[in-house]
């Protein structure tokens, strides 16, 4: 039996991320070849992990080379995520015997890193050292990790997708909210999420500082008022969010504007993690273009 692991949203601050994202630009070259990426799981066993063997299995010019965890350890990667087939991949914990192989067939690879906070910038690094470039979707990963990648990656010439979230829906969203927040005065969020965890989520607190020094202000009727019920204010120009936990409720975050006679929502629905799916395939093939680290999955699409 498999123990379900359910990632958590990342806690990196959008605000300081984006603005040092902004220096970061996106370097692209042809890719080495036209042949299949090889693709290596680091989390494999946790639930965004097996669903992404499954996805990376079916998925077009892609397949599975390597399944890393501390748990499970022997167990066949198509076994774990439920295929109909085993894929004769054994779960593993040497990254560097999987990264070994692949760079002994010469073969075009990705790591795709789901582990933890302390460990993303070895994981990168070592991946670069067999020159596989990396997609990283880590809960709360730091600031100062995401600084220390950039730089790596620049010196090395290597490339990396550090994503806040892999839901293409989600970063839609986000861009939606920038265009709206020019022509509406008072805006709130509300989010729904199934346990209590990292509340408010990182979608909005990205979402507030998106639309956050953009030069408007927001809710000035009460911006200053401190009563619970009006919610918590994200950022200094008075984003407010609000907070459900319902047990059951699929994730969900709304972005209610308004304006004189009319109000505009804009709202994203997450029923299981197979919406992170399309996001994380799109990332893996545009990845292996990069020389160097990108935040945010919107700088491909």
């Amino acid at each position: 039996m498999v123990t379900l692991c359910h990632s958590a949203h990342t806690r990196t601050s959008g605000k300081i991320a984006r603005r040092n994202a902004a220096k970061v630009f996106c370097s692209t070259q042809m890719p080495p070849s036209q042949s299949t990426i090889k693709v290596v799981i680091i989390g494999a066993t946790k639930e965004i992990g097996r669903t992404a063997i499954a996805a990376v299995s079916k998925a077009r010019g892609m397949e599975l080379a390597g399944a890393i965890d501390s748990q499970c350890i022997g167990l066949d990667a198509g076994e774990i995520s439920g295929m109909e087939e085993a894929l004769e991949i054994p779960v593993l914990n040497d990254l560097t015997m999987v990264l070994g192989s692949i760079a002994q067939s010469r073969a075009t690879g990705v790591v795709v890193d789901f582990s933890e906070p302390s460990t993303v910038y070895d994981n990168v690094k070592q991946a670069a050292a067999f020159g596989l470039n990396s997609v990283v979707y880590v809960p709360k990963i730091e600031l100062d990790t995401v600084t220390e990648l950039s730089a790596f990656c620049e010196k090395a010439s290597m490339g990396c997708l550090v994503a806040p979230t892999l839901s293409i829906g989600s970063v839609l969203l986000q861009q939606a909210a920038i265009q709206a927040s020019f022509h509406y005065n008072n805006v709130e969020i509300v989010e729904s999420r199934p346990n209590p965890s990292d509340l408010p989520s990182q979608d909005a607190i990205q979402i507030a500082n998106n639309i956050t020094d953009l030069g408007q202000i927001y809710n000035r009727e009460d911006m200053d008022s401190d009563n619970p019920a009006r919610g918590q204010i994200l950022g200094e120009d008075g984003v407010r969010v609000h907070s459900m936990v319902l047990p059951g409720l699929a994730s969900s975050t709304s972005i209610n504007f308004s304006g004189p006679g009319e109000i505009y929502t804009l709202r994203h629905d997450a029923t299981t993690v197979q919406c992170l799916m399309p996001g994380l395939i799109l990332a893996i093939r545009k990845v292996i273009r990069l020389k160097n680290l990108i935040y945010g999955l919107e700088k491909f699409l």
